[in-house]
């Protein structure tokens, strides 16, 4: 059975993801779990009176969570009754991230589903701020991200970026090579050309890669540097109608750069299709 948490602010664009990851896996036995967290802020000294204040807040932002995961899962049960999918909630008062990696740890998640806006919206970020700490954060598993309002369509043409500058281990493109297997999909591996040609060790690389894929449908192109690395993804992203995109996350890596704050204004990569960042393996 597969295990998928599904962190939500109540927010539609997280529904919209949630639901997006039952009709992915629709097929599948999988049990979902819907985590809502929320922070009391309490200062390590404290009056009687504020004790007595904090633990109002505590109450009603507890009541809050676990009425808002109650109607997301009446409404998540309604929406998909026919797929062999369960649901469980979580109401924690923790920091997000540290609460996402607590729970892939305790209840052995397989994969993490996101939307890429929160409930405030902010349009000038490429990934809702929440979204970016937990894919800086969830070195342990992969997170799939959801655009806002993106409409589920079966992943037919699906594309891993890479610069072939490391190896990749069958166990870290096992979600790729899944996916793949269950749609009958295409794999496009889209590289961006810094040089006429491979050197040595990415060329190792691409044939190991190919190796580990095994008899699936494989396309390679070579795509020419633009004046961001995520504009020559997005422009092919658009022209060839992709349906998921994939990288890997690992130390120094273009997904690492691309996920800090201070860039993510700045680039050209928004994120228009299914987004899933698998983490590097040392």
């Amino acid at each position: 059975m597969k295990t998928i948490l599904v962190p939500t602010d109540f927010s539609q664009n997280a529904y919209n993801a949630l639901f997006y990851a039952t009709r992915l896996f629709k097929d599948q036995e999988c049990k979902f779990y819907l985590l809502n967290t929320f922070e009391v802020d309490t200062p390590i000294l404290t009056s009687r009176i504020d004790t007595t204040k904090g633990n109002v807040l505590y109450t009603r932002l507890s009541c809050a969570s676990k009425d808002g995961l109650a109607e997301t899962l009446h409404a998540i049960t309604r929406d998909c009754e026919d797929y062999n999918h369960s649901f469980e909630t979580l109401s924690i008062s923790k920091k997000l991230v540290e609460t996402v990696q607590n729970t892939i740890k305790r209840k052995k998640i397989d994969l993490v589903v996101m939307g890429t806006q929160g409930a405030t919206r902010a349009k000038e970020y490429l990934l809702g701020s929440n979204t970016i700490r937990v894919v800086q954060g969830n070195t342990l598993c992969p997170t799939l991200m959801i655009p806002s309002e993106y409409v589920f369509t079966n992943p037919k043409d699906i594309a891993f970026s890479t610069d072939l500058r490391r190896f990749y281990g069958k166990d870290e493109i096992a979600p790729i090579t899944r996916l793949l297997e269950m749609f009958k999909a295409e794999l496009h591996i889209l590289h961006i050309r810094e040089t006429g040609k491979l050197d040595e060790i990415q060329q190792y690389n691409y044939d190991k890669l190919l190796e580990h894929l095994g008899d699936v449908e494989v396309s390679v192109h070579w795509l020419e540097k633009q004046k961001e690395k995520s504009e020559s993804i997005s422009n092919y992203i658009r022209e060839y109608n992709i349906r998921m995109l994939f990288m890997v996350n690992y130390k120094h890596s273009f997904i690492e750069r691309m996920t800090r704050e201070s860039v993510i204004r700045k680039i050209g990569l928004h994120v228009e299709i299914p987004f899933m960042v698998i983490p590097g393996l040392s």
